[in-house]
Protein backbone atom coordinates (compact mmCIF):
# COMPACT_ATOMS: atom_id res chain seq x y z
CA UNK A 1 0.00 0.00 0.00
CA UNK A 2 1.60 3.24 -0.77
CA UNK A 3 0.96 5.78 1.49
CA UNK A 4 0.46 9.12 0.64
CA UNK A 5 1.40 12.66 2.77
CA UNK A 6 -0.46 15.83 2.25
CA UNK A 7 -1.68 18.98 4.48
CA UNK A 8 -4.59 18.54 6.24
CA UNK A 9 -6.36 21.64 4.88
CA UNK A 10 -9.28 21.02 2.51
CA UNK A 11 -7.30 22.00 -0.68
CA UNK A 12 -4.99 19.89 0.50
CA UNK A 13 -7.21 17.11 1.01
CA UNK A 14 -8.59 17.40 -2.17
CA UNK A 15 -5.54 17.54 -4.11
CA UNK A 16 -4.50 14.33 -2.46
CA UNK A 17 -7.65 12.37 -2.55
CA UNK A 18 -7.24 13.33 -6.68
CA UNK A 19 -4.13 11.72 -7.12
CA UNK A 20 -5.24 8.86 -4.82
CA UNK A 21 -8.08 8.37 -7.15
CA UNK A 22 -5.80 8.13 -10.51
CA UNK A 23 -3.64 5.61 -8.41
CA UNK A 24 -6.21 3.75 -7.75
CA UNK A 25 -7.54 3.25 -10.85
CA UNK A 26 -4.53 1.91 -11.77
CA UNK A 27 -4.61 -0.87 -9.31
CA UNK A 28 -2.42 0.45 -6.73
CA UNK A 29 -4.13 0.74 -2.58
CA UNK A 30 -3.13 4.10 -0.83
CA UNK A 31 -3.93 5.73 1.83
CA UNK A 32 -3.70 9.29 3.27
CA UNK A 33 -1.31 10.60 5.72
CA UNK A 34 -2.03 14.34 7.01
CA UNK A 35 1.31 16.36 8.05
CA UNK A 36 1.05 19.76 10.13
CA UNK A 37 3.81 21.64 8.43
CA UNK A 38 4.85 25.13 9.81
CA UNK A 39 2.93 27.24 7.68
CA UNK A 40 -0.23 25.80 8.55
CA UNK A 41 1.19 26.44 12.89
CA UNK A 42 2.25 30.35 11.91
CA UNK A 43 -1.30 31.65 11.11
CA UNK A 44 -0.79 35.30 12.78
CA UNK A 45 2.25 35.99 10.75
CA UNK A 46 2.06 37.39 6.93
CA UNK A 47 3.77 34.96 5.07
CA UNK A 48 5.93 37.52 3.87
CA UNK A 49 7.49 37.96 7.36
CA UNK A 50 7.84 34.10 8.34
CA UNK A 51 11.43 33.82 7.33
CA UNK A 52 11.99 30.43 5.29
CA UNK A 53 11.21 28.36 2.41
CA UNK A 54 9.49 25.31 2.43
CA UNK A 55 6.92 26.97 5.11
CA UNK A 56 3.80 24.06 3.55
CA UNK A 57 6.27 21.27 2.82
CA UNK A 58 9.43 20.84 5.14
CA UNK A 59 7.62 18.60 7.54
CA UNK A 60 6.28 16.47 4.50
CA UNK A 61 9.60 16.13 2.73
CA UNK A 62 11.04 14.97 6.19
CA UNK A 63 8.41 12.13 6.50
CA UNK A 64 9.41 11.11 3.02
CA UNK A 65 13.00 11.18 3.36
CA UNK A 66 12.63 9.17 6.87
CA UNK A 67 10.19 6.22 4.80
CA UNK A 68 6.95 7.02 6.93
CA UNK A 69 5.25 8.23 4.01
CA UNK A 70 5.95 6.78 0.03
CA UNK A 71 5.13 10.08 -2.35
CA UNK A 72 4.10 14.04 -1.03
CA UNK A 73 1.41 15.88 -2.91
CA UNK A 74 2.21 19.58 -2.97
CA UNK A 75 0.75 22.53 -4.51
CA UNK A 76 3.54 22.89 -6.75
CA UNK A 77 3.90 27.05 -6.22
CA UNK A 78 4.48 25.98 -2.49
CA UNK A 79 7.45 23.84 -3.07
CA UNK A 80 10.78 25.37 -3.20
CA UNK A 81 13.28 25.28 -6.39
CA UNK A 82 15.38 22.84 -4.30
CA UNK A 83 14.54 19.74 -3.13
CA UNK A 84 16.81 18.66 -0.44
CA UNK A 85 18.80 15.71 -1.54
CA UNK A 86 17.39 12.36 -1.91
CA UNK A 87 14.02 13.85 -3.00
CA UNK A 88 12.57 14.36 -6.45
CA UNK A 89 9.89 15.83 -8.51
CA UNK A 90 7.70 12.63 -9.94
CA UNK A 91 5.56 13.97 -11.78
CA UNK A 92 3.34 17.25 -12.75
CA UNK A 93 -0.53 16.37 -13.56
CA UNK A 94 -2.48 18.27 -16.14
CA UNK A 95 -2.41 22.13 -14.93
CA UNK A 96 -6.10 23.37 -13.45
CA UNK A 97 -6.36 27.25 -14.08
CA UNK A 98 -2.95 28.98 -13.25
CA UNK A 99 -4.68 32.37 -12.92
CA UNK A 100 -5.31 34.96 -10.11
CA UNK A 101 -9.12 35.36 -9.14
CA UNK A 102 -10.61 38.07 -6.95
CA UNK A 103 -13.57 37.15 -4.90
CA UNK A 104 -16.56 39.39 -3.65
CA UNK A 105 -16.44 42.21 -6.13
CA UNK A 106 -14.79 43.11 -9.66
CA UNK A 107 -11.78 45.44 -9.21
CA UNK A 108 -13.35 48.16 -11.36
CA UNK A 109 -16.61 47.84 -8.60
CA UNK A 110 -14.27 48.47 -6.15
CA UNK A 111 -14.42 51.95 -4.39
CA UNK A 112 -11.09 54.35 -3.34
CA UNK A 113 -9.74 52.84 0.15
CA UNK A 114 -12.07 49.03 -0.42
CA UNK A 115 -10.07 46.74 1.78
CA UNK A 116 -8.36 43.91 -0.09
CA UNK A 117 -6.79 40.94 1.05
CA UNK A 118 -4.20 38.37 0.19
CA UNK A 119 -1.09 37.01 1.72
CA UNK A 120 0.79 37.24 -1.57
CA UNK A 121 3.71 39.71 -2.19
CA UNK A 122 3.09 38.99 -5.61
CA UNK A 123 -0.46 39.92 -6.35
CA UNK A 124 -0.34 42.45 -3.60
CA UNK A 125 2.77 44.07 -5.47
CA UNK A 126 0.36 43.83 -8.67
CA UNK A 127 -3.03 44.71 -7.36
CA UNK A 128 -1.65 47.57 -6.17
CA UNK A 129 0.06 48.60 -9.50
CA UNK A 130 -3.56 48.27 -11.11
CA UNK A 131 -5.41 50.56 -8.84
CA UNK A 132 -2.90 52.21 -6.32
CA UNK A 133 -6.45 53.61 -4.40
CA UNK A 134 -7.14 50.62 -2.67
CA UNK A 135 -6.39 49.45 0.37
CA UNK A 136 -3.98 45.84 0.32
CA UNK A 137 -4.09 44.11 3.70
CA UNK A 138 -2.69 40.97 4.87
CA UNK A 139 -4.95 37.83 5.42
CA UNK A 140 -3.78 34.12 6.54
CA UNK A 141 -6.10 31.14 6.77
CA UNK A 142 -6.98 28.91 4.46
CA UNK A 143 -9.59 29.43 1.77
CA UNK A 144 -12.80 28.69 3.81
CA UNK A 145 -11.25 30.74 6.74
CA UNK A 146 -10.12 33.40 4.01
CA UNK A 147 -14.30 33.18 2.08
CA UNK A 148 -15.48 33.88 6.07
CA UNK A 149 -13.47 36.81 6.64
CA UNK A 150 -15.08 38.25 3.42
CA UNK A 151 -18.34 37.31 3.95
CA UNK A 152 -17.98 38.67 7.79
CA UNK A 153 -17.10 42.09 6.31
CA UNK A 154 -13.34 41.98 6.94
CA UNK A 155 -12.42 42.95 3.89
CA UNK A 156 -14.35 43.74 0.59
CA UNK A 157 -12.57 41.42 -1.41
CA UNK A 158 -10.12 39.18 -1.71
CA UNK A 159 -7.24 37.65 -3.70
CA UNK A 160 -7.31 33.36 -4.07
CA UNK A 161 -6.12 31.39 -7.15
CA UNK A 162 -8.74 30.17 -9.42
CA UNK A 163 -7.33 27.08 -9.30
CA UNK A 164 -8.34 26.46 -5.51
CA UNK A 165 -11.54 27.66 -5.92
CA UNK A 166 -12.65 25.41 -8.92
CA UNK A 167 -10.95 22.37 -7.39
CA UNK A 168 -13.59 22.99 -3.73
CA UNK A 169 -16.40 24.18 -5.83
CA UNK A 170 -16.75 27.73 -5.26
CA UNK A 171 -15.86 28.92 -9.15
CA UNK A 172 -19.27 30.44 -8.78
CA UNK A 173 -17.59 33.24 -5.86
CA UNK A 174 -15.42 34.11 -8.18
CA UNK A 175 -16.23 37.96 -9.49
CA UNK A 176 -13.13 38.36 -11.89
CA UNK A 177 -9.84 36.28 -13.22
CA UNK A 178 -6.87 38.63 -14.10
CA UNK A 179 -5.42 37.78 -17.84
CA UNK A 180 -1.58 36.06 -16.94
CA UNK A 181 -0.03 39.93 -18.55
CA UNK A 182 -2.57 41.36 -16.58
CA UNK A 183 -1.43 39.90 -13.21
CA UNK A 184 1.39 37.38 -13.26
CA UNK A 185 0.85 33.97 -11.48
CA UNK A 186 3.35 32.31 -9.33
CA UNK A 187 5.40 30.46 -10.61
CA UNK A 188 3.63 26.82 -11.08
CA UNK A 189 0.29 28.49 -9.91
CA UNK A 190 -2.54 25.69 -10.66
CA UNK A 191 -0.27 22.33 -11.23
CA UNK A 192 0.20 19.99 -8.40
CA UNK A 193 3.73 18.30 -7.48
CA UNK A 194 4.01 14.88 -6.87
CA UNK A 195 7.55 14.20 -4.49
CA UNK A 196 8.85 10.82 -4.15
CA UNK A 197 12.37 9.76 -3.01
CA UNK A 198 15.01 9.58 -5.96
CA UNK A 199 15.83 6.15 -4.90
CA UNK A 200 13.35 4.11 -6.99
CA UNK A 201 11.45 3.25 -4.01
CA UNK A 202 7.40 2.15 -3.71
CA UNK A 203 5.56 4.39 -6.17
CA UNK A 204 8.20 6.17 -8.02
CA UNK A 205 7.73 4.61 -11.06
CA UNK A 206 3.47 4.70 -10.96
CA UNK A 207 3.69 8.32 -9.97
CA UNK A 208 5.36 8.97 -12.95
CA UNK A 209 2.88 7.75 -15.37
CA UNK A 210 0.63 11.11 -13.99
CA UNK A 211 2.94 13.54 -15.20
CA UNK A 212 1.59 16.02 -18.17
CA UNK A 213 4.66 17.08 -20.39
CA UNK A 214 3.22 19.98 -21.34
CA UNK A 215 2.52 20.95 -17.89
CA UNK A 216 5.92 19.98 -16.86
CA UNK A 217 8.14 21.75 -19.50
CA UNK A 218 5.87 25.10 -18.98
CA UNK A 219 6.30 24.87 -14.45
CA UNK A 220 9.76 23.97 -14.90
CA UNK A 221 10.68 26.81 -17.24
CA UNK A 222 8.84 29.13 -14.52
CA UNK A 223 10.70 27.64 -11.76
CA UNK A 224 13.71 28.25 -13.35
CA UNK A 225 13.07 32.42 -13.52
CA UNK A 226 11.91 31.70 -9.78
CA UNK A 227 15.41 30.11 -9.17
CA UNK A 228 17.29 32.68 -11.02
CA UNK A 229 15.93 35.17 -9.20
CA UNK A 230 15.96 33.77 -5.90
CA UNK A 231 12.82 34.22 -5.32
CA UNK A 232 10.20 32.46 -2.56
CA UNK A 233 7.23 34.18 -0.33
CA UNK A 234 9.20 36.79 0.66
CA UNK A 235 10.03 38.17 -2.74
CA UNK A 236 7.25 39.34 -5.29
CA UNK A 237 8.13 37.54 -8.56
CA UNK A 238 5.79 36.20 -10.50
CA UNK A 239 6.32 33.37 -13.81
CA UNK A 240 4.28 31.88 -16.94
CA UNK A 241 4.73 29.83 -19.32
CA UNK A 242 2.39 28.93 -22.28
CA UNK A 243 3.33 26.74 -25.73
Amino acid sequence: MLTIGSRGSALALWQANWIKGRLESMGEECRIQVIKTTGDKIQNVPLAQAGTKGLFTKEIEEALLAGSIDLAVHSLKDLPTVLPDGLTLAAVPEREDPRDALVGRPLAALTAGARVGTSSLRRAAQVRALRPDLAVESIRGNVDTRLRKLDEGQFDAILLAAAGLRRLGWADRIAQTFDPHEMCPAAGQGALAIETRGDGGPGHQVCARLNHQPTQQAVLAERAVLAAMGGGCQVPIGAHARK
